[in-house]
């Protein structure tokens, strides 16, 4: 069975539309850039999302009222004209609301903490269910007028793609008939702070799998799907998951979990390894990831097929990562890309000699035909790997 991808919005570092962020990611253009907003007195650089304004929240109720939410929003509007006439087609009760995330409303409470060592009290547009972590599913399916199943996951940079994963279900137990589903992930000083004390954050552009990398760049999100069993242009075709708990945060250097979350999307997928055209690296620019997952893929695909981490151009957006990233490869399997143009990576091209060589895509690569089959990797923390395999059926 296929699950089709209808309809997409993203808005991220590159842009705060579909067409601004494939003319940027297509052009090699980079939204990661330097601020102390979320670091005071250290300038690092974050992935920002490129939004001059953000959707009101003033109608939500102030449990809902978060950052988090607005990006949602964002990417929502993009994609609400194909949402609602599912929701006609098929009635509110018959439509699912899956996503992920890490932060939810964290960045509220940092600022009403700080208000409330400044003034003595918290601020009274603070609620504590603004970092509820399924403030964004019951928000979305509350504004949409669903009544379906709506849902959160939270397992880090797994968890939109485990989303993705559990909205495909809904559909094949036929639960649901249609599901929104994807991602999204606001940048707060608790990500940022937390990543720093485990030296994992890079004061540079990140850089995947050079002889120099060293970490990562944060940054912020949404990407949304409209996922039903009506035939559209992509669908996601397999999906794999699994949990090693290897260790609190460093990969398992074996590879073994990611190497068993590939394996499953490809058998659900019906594909062999020799038939992805385009591999989406994980690859957060930190030693221990990188190397498992170089391992990995150089083992199960070689070294002929084409990858990149985007994670240079969007910076790494945690709980939004995966369904981002399925938005990019999504964006270049449409129509309008009969060249099969494909993400680029941008870093210092000095490969790192212990790693296995892989086939880099740089800036104005392509497959010279459509890009049909693509393979999207997540992996986090506590060893929780996904998998996603994206299709071109047209």
């Amino acid at each position: 069975m296929s699950f089709y991808l209808n309809d997409c919005g993203i808005v991220c570092a590159l842009g705060a539309s579909r067409a601004e962020v494939r003319e940027a990611l297509l052009r090699g253009a980079s939204g990661v850039q330097p601020t102390e907003r979320y670091s005071p007195g250290r300038a690092l650089p974050l992935g920002q999302a490129a939004v001059a304004a953000l959707p009101a929240v003033d109608h939500l109720p102030p449990a809902q009222r978060s950052r988090n939410n607005q990006l949602v929003l964002a990417a929502l509007a993009q994609i609400r004209p194909a949402v609602d006439a599912a929701i006609a087609r098929h009635g509110a009760d018959r439509v699912g609301v899956v996503l992920g995330t890490s932060t939810s409303g964290i960045a509220e409470t940092e600022l009403a903490l700080k208000a409330m060592q400044e003034q003595g009290a918290l601020p009274p547009q603070f609620h504590y269910g603004q970092q509820e972590m399924g403030s964004p599913a019951s928000m979305l399916a509350a504004e949409l007028g669903v009544n379906g199943p709506a849902y959160v996951h939270s397992s880090a940079c797994s968890s939109s793609a485990k989303a993705m994963a559990s909205a495909a279900r809904l559909i094949a137990m036929g639960l649901c008939d249609a599901v929104v589903t994807g991602g999204s992930d606001s940048l707060c000083g608790f990500t940022v702070a937390g990543f720093s004390a485990l030296e994992s954050v890079s004061a540079e552009r990140c850089n995947p799998l050079s002889a120099k990398r060293n970490g990562i760049n944060i940054g912020e999100g949404a990407a949304l799907f409209l996922m039903s069993r009506e035939p559209a242009a992509v669908a996601l075709c397999g999906w794999g998951e699994s949990s090693d708990g290897h260790h609190i945060s460093a990969p398992d250097p074996s590879g073994a979990g990611a190497r068993q979350a590939i394996g499953q999307a490809l058998q659900r997928a019906g594909l062999e390894a020799a038939q992805i055209d385009y591999i989406n690296l994980h690859g957060t620019a930190t030693p221990q990831n990188d190397a498992m997952e170089a391992g990995v893929v150089a083992g199960l695909f070689g070294a002929a097929v084409p990858v990149s981490s985007t994670k240079p151009l969007t910076g790494h957006t945690l709980g939004a990562a995966a369904a981002i990233e399925a938005a990019l490869c999504w964006l270049l399997m449409q129509d309008d890309n009969p060249q099969g143009h494909l993400p680029p990576q941008l870093w210092d091209g000095v490969a790192d000699p212990a790693l296995p060589a892989l086939n880099v895509a740089a800036p104005g690569a392509s497959l010279g035909r459509p890009l049909r089959r693509a393979l999207s990797n997540s992996f986090a923390f506590g060893g929780s790997n996904a998998a996603l395999v994206l299709g071109r059926m047209a």
